[in-house]
């Protein structure tokens, strides 16, 4: 019977870990059987590793491992070097999943043969608040996030990276584990890694998941503009095959905004060609506020979504600057570690032909 194997890096997540585990309890598995669920912390200290525990005394299958870096590619590698799984089914804490979730991320690997597969995630509010409702706004339309497939329903076939995943165990031995280097950004590269080596990832939008945003505007901003954008820059810097352009265009914006701020004031043909580019921006940015603003009911997305789209494109756009400027200076911290994970003997992560293996 197929196998499989549940992993979830988890770090001080009490407020999600209770419909987490109910999500578990509740898969349904027709044709195969969950070997073991491995949550693997952070070293939390809210309780979340006792609900853990707690659980783990009603099933076997559940099975704690500690992660002193924290970071969810170190988690993860730790878990995937014990898993003994046919499948690697990757959950994320801050997710509830509906009880088809495992089998049809099964079924969809077994009928497309692909390495990899993944759904569509349906954005919550995680309170009841302006703020949380303009987040989900933002991230649910395409001109917020570009083509990013998974979050706004695109149909079924292959992708370049998918939410999460159902990954075959034997992927892991043809190009590696998850690249410790990278705190964030290591799910797409990963994903870009094994297209890189021949392999396929498939996305099936009757998978899915519902996936709780951070709860305001804030909170939302500084981790695009502090974390995940320098990120995308320094996987560019280890994995050149994983950019992409939905990743750039914001720096790209980011440049364009200030440069030509600056030369606006000493040339009037640029002045010209920056005033209606930021105008064109305008308008494309309240069209697609009004479309929120009827899809959940909110006419304020009309006033405040199309502030928040160009401050999330700005900030996120200089803080991919940012990455580059510091891997330029030298001064990025995936400079200072030599090996995507220890014994892994590369400088960078690299694309594999199919059929060869990797120390992991």
């Amino acid at each position: 019977m197929t196998s499989i194997t549940i992993l979830v890096p988890v770090y001080n997540e009490r407020a999600f870990i209770d419909g987490l585990l109910a999500s578990i309890a509740g898969f349904l598995c027709p044709s195969f059987a969950i070997s073991e669920v491995i949550f693997v912390d952070g070293l939390s200290d809210d309780g979340t590793r006792e609900r853990i525990l707690w659980a783990a005394k009603g099933d076997d299958r559940i099975q704690l491992l500690d992660n002193p870096a924290r970071f969810q590619s170190s988690g993860l590698n730790l878990a995937l070097k014990v898993a003994r799984g046919d499948f690697i089914v990757r959950l994320d804490a801050h997710s509830i999943y509906p009880g088809d979730y495992l089998a049809r991320s099964v079924e969809t690997c077994l009928r497309t043969g692909c390495d990899n597969a993944g759904g569509i995630v349906e954005t919550l509010t995680r309170v009841e608040s302006y703020q949380a409702a303009l987040v989900q706004a933002l991230i649910t339309h395409k001109f917020g996030v570009g083509n990013s497939g998974f979050r706004t329903s695109a149909a079924e076939g292959p992708a370049d990276t998918v939410p999460y995943g159902c990954f075959r165990r034997t992927v892991f031995e043809r190009v590696g584990l998850f690249d410790e280097r990278l705190k964030r950004a290591q799910d797409y590269e990963m994903n870009r890694r094994i297209l890189a080596a021949g392999g396929i990832i498939w996305r099936n939008p009757q998978i899915r998941v519902s996936y709780f945003a951070l709860p305001d505007f804030h909170s939302f901003i500084v981790k695009q503009m502090t974390a995940e954008a320098p990120y995308n820059a320094y996987m560019w810097y280890l994995a050149p095959y994983s950019f992409a352009l939905r990743h750039g265009v914001t720096a790209v914006f980011a440049a364009g905004v200030i440069s030509g701020l600056v030369f606006s004031f000493v040339s009037t043909a640029v002045r010209g060609i920056f005033v209606a580019t930021m105008v064109l921006y305008a308008v494309l940015a309240f069209l697609s506020s009004v479309q929120q603003a009827v899809r959940f009911s909110k006419a304020r997305h009309m006033l405040f979504l199309p502030i928040a789209f160009f401050l999330y494109h700005f900030l996120h756009g200089t803080g991919v600057i940012a990455g580059l400027v510091r891997l330029a200076t030298g001064t990025a911290p995936v400079q200072k570690r030599k090996e995507p994970w220890d014994g892994a003997g590369r400088f960078r992560a690299w694309p594999l032909p199919i059929g060869s293996r990797t120390t992991a």
